[in-house]
């Protein structure tokens, strides 16, 4: 990479380089089940367990913001702008490109502290904007003093990698920033290239990035300027920990500055920060770790585990037209449910951690344009991406626990939109469904479904379910005949098995 000369942030644009690139209801059958009368009783009566607010957040903080989005206009001060912040004016112009017109209050507070160089923790729920709160301070630094590998970013899963890529890029389009995406699932040989170019920035989930530090030849981070840890917390309950102690070790600890993102502050977070960090700033827009957005509609159904998917098309009946991402525990069930729907006329395409990594992008992309209407998937989607367009999330099978559950919400009803989230409550889900409410600190209201209306599907669901499970069985059949090679495969990849994630 040749010389680039420093330059001053005088308001110009400046020049990084070469630019980088409706089921018709069928008549019920004689046969067909009546769901008995759920047992509301315990759902109604329990009281939730109150949480105690951050001591990191002032009343005024809680306030004025308390969802993470666009900060509401009031009547005593204008809304603050990116340039107020210290962002230079070429990209003030970016973020007026991506429709950014005022900084999210975790950007309001991030920004001007990263400017000065602090290392900070950053605490916010999802969908606040926590991704150009790091962008943009890196950007501005990688202005000031150009070289290659100068930042990089560490994201938990592909999908998320990815998206911080377009995001950079997108930010950085009129000062020509350069920036390599390093992921596992896919061929190591086209990555090494793009590190040969001299990057400015790096993206990488940790497993892959260490594969390159010990494996490609010429590529170092030893005079890195910028650290990111995105996702944090889901970094380390991935079990990157490991992996991510023998990366710090190869950074440079002097003249590096670290930012840590997350959305909970948990005791490995906190080990991470105390390895990672030197005196950092901590900033916090949440009123707890399991703050939802005031614009998201939560309810739940209590409902009879064996007519969940009938209930399940009643309710997709009642939004067609609408962008649904149904979430599902296991991969087999992602499968079973979008064969289910698709039968039955809907748009729908699955997305889990067995899929090739070209499968995923794709289901992605075309849940994104809207080519595809309804994305069944498991928690793989829970976390980070930013799908904007998103109007209902559905439990098909409640989450494991409260953190993923405020993840799995927090798909809909992003940047200042409205949404609805509406969980699947069976009776062998109550206790569950308890701690749930107890982490959000209130009671969810039931949405009531009539039995009657429902019911009506159930012989056309039948025969769908009938073709599933036939399927299914093929799918299942036909990955065994071909298990050795898959099998090799999987060897081969070495350490990318760590870049995994739940399903």
């Amino acid at each position: 990479m040749s010389t680039l000369k420093k330059r001053k942030l005088n308001g110009h644009t400046p020049s990084l380089g070469a630019t980088a690139p409706r089921i018709k209801s069928s008549k019920t059958s004689p046969q067909a089940t009546k769901p008995s009368k759920p047992n509301t009783k315990s759902l109604l009566t329990k009281k939730p367990v109150e949480l105690e607010s951050s001591e990191d957040v002032s009343e005024e903080d809680v306030d004025e913001e308390e969802t993470g989005t666009i900060a509401k206009p009031s009547d005593e001060a204008p809304k603050k702008t990116f340039a107020d912040l210290g962002v230079i004016e070429s990209l003030c112009e970016a973020c007026t490109n991506l429709g950014f017109r005022h900084p999210t209050p975790i950007q309001e507070q991030a920004i001007p502290l990263a400017l000065d160089g602090r290392d900070l923790i950053g605490l916010a729920e999802t969908g606040s904007g926590k991704t150009a709160a790091f962008i943009l301070p890196m950007l501005m630094a990688v202005l000031e003093k150009p070289q290659a590998f100068f930042g990089l970013i560490l994201a938990p899963t592909r999908e998320l990698a990815y998206q911080i890529q377009q995001q950079t890029e997108a930010l950085g389009s009129l000062i020509n920033v350069k920036c390599a995406v390093l992921v596992g699932g896919m061929d190591m040989v086209p990555q090494q290239i793009a590190l040969s170019k001299k990057p400015h920035i790096i993206v990488a989930t940790p497993g892959r990035l260490l594969d390159h530090l010990e494996n490609t030849k010429g590529f170092s981070l030893k005079y890195l300027k910028h650290l990111v840890l995105d996702e944090a917390d889901r970094l380390l309950d991935l079990d990157f920990g490991p992996v991510l102690d023998k990366i710090l070790k190869v950074l440079p600890r002097e003249g590096r500055h670290t930012n840590l993102f997350s959305a909970t502050m948990s005791s490995k977070v906190e080990s991470l920060q105390r390895a990672a960090l030197q005196n950092p700033v901590r900033v916090s827009i949440s009123a707890s770790s399991h703050q939802v957005v005031a614009t998201l509609l939560q309810k739940y159904c209590f409902i009879p585990y064996k007519h969940k998917d009938i209930y399940l098309i009643h309710l997709l009946n009642d939004n067609i037209g609408h962008s649904v991402i149904i979430f599902t525990r296991t991969v087999n069930e992602t499968g079973r449910i979008s064969i289910l729907l698709r039968t039955l006329g809907f748009g729908a395409i699955p997305l889990h951690g067995q899929l090739s990594q070209s499968a995923r992008l794709g289901a992605l992309a075309k849940f994104k344009s809207r080519s595809r209407d309804i994305l069944v998937a498991t928690d793989v989607a829970a976390r980070g991406l930013d799908i904007p367009s998103v109007d209902l999330v559905v439990n098909l099978d409640l989450p494991p626990d409260s953190k993923t559950y405020v993840h799995r919400v927090g798909r809909t009803a992003r940047a200042g939109k409205s949404g609805k989230a509406v969980s699947f409550v069976t009776q062998y889900d109550v206790e569950l469904w308890l701690r749930i409410e107890n982490a959000l600190g209130k009671k969810v209201e039931e949405e009531v479904i009539p039995k009657d209306e429902v019911m009506v599907l159930a012989e056309r669901v039948g025969e769908a379910q009938r073709t599933a499970v036939r399927e299914m069985k093929e799918l299942h059949e036909a990955r065994g005949k071909k298990g050795a090679l898959l099998n090799g495969r999987r060897r081969k990849r070495g350490r990318d098995d760590m870049d995994r994630e739940e399903g």
